[in-house]
């Protein structure tokens, strides 16, 4: 019975954390509180991606392995953002979805954003970079079967992706600069933006062409070995 309990409450955990309890931490963080306490909310959000990773842990046992190659593919998206121009940091987020779960890929997104703004300038636009990658590799993980089956469809994914990265940080935008969201400033950030949501959108394409077959077979066969 404590193990049926245990499962219940991982799997409400799995639902509830990445579309309630951490969209609502990122937009209270825009308009609620002082924008000097950005940190503090990129730290919470931080904190329940760790939780979500966790409750995504079928075997106590593997864990530790896992977070072992998260933390290899966070890094590699850390050094990827330094690339100019075309980044490959949501692509490989996508990619560690596909071989380790939606709650990995969410982990790699969000730790990839706070970690490398350590460097590019944290703020409270980071919550919302953390939330947008990390629903790219969350949603990623829940589509899976069908992406790994079809180049196709990974590609078309990794191109809505960068879109909707691009319609997440315009909702920033629009918060920043009214202190409140307009539909008409937001569609107006939306038209200003298409050069940098073309940039996301070909980029996640590139990369996942290059790297989705590489990256995966060298994942698949971590797992096979490590039982992961």
């Amino acid at each position: 019975m404590i193990v049926i309990k245990s499962r219940d409450l991982r799997g409400v955990l799995r639902v509830v954390l990445p579309f309630v309890v951490i969209p609502a931490i990122t937009l209270a963080g825009a308009v609620v509180f002082d924008r000097k306490r950005h940190i503090i909310i990129s730290l919470a959000v931080a904190v329940m991606a760790l939780l979500l990773f966790a409750a995504g842990f079928e075997r106590k046992t593997t864990g530790s392995r896992r977070l072992v190659i998260v933390s290899v593919m966070t890094a590699l998206c850390f050094a990827g953002r330094f690339i100019p121009f075309l980044k490959p940091i949501a692509a490989l987020t996508i990619i560690t979805a596909l071989y380790l779960g939606g709650e990995a890929g969410f982990l790699v997104g969000a730790m990839t954003a706070v970690l490398s703004n350590f460097y590019f300038g944290q703020g409270p636009w980071t919550a919302f970079q953390m939330l947008a990658w990390g629903m790219t590799g969350f949603i990623a993980g829940l589509l899976a079967e069908p992406l790994k089956r079809r180049k196709w469809a990974l590609l078309v994914y990794g191109a809505l992706a960068g879109v909707a990265y691009s319609f997440t940080m315009d909702i920033w935008t629009v918060l920043w600069y009214a202190e409140g969201f307009s539909f008409r400033l937001y569609f107006a950030a939306l038209f200003t933006a298409i050069p940098y949501t073309v940039s996301y959108a070909v980029s996640n394409v590139l990369f996942l062409a290059l790297l989705a077959k590489p990256f995966g077979e060298k994942l698949e066969r971590i797992k096979t070995k490590y039982g992961v």
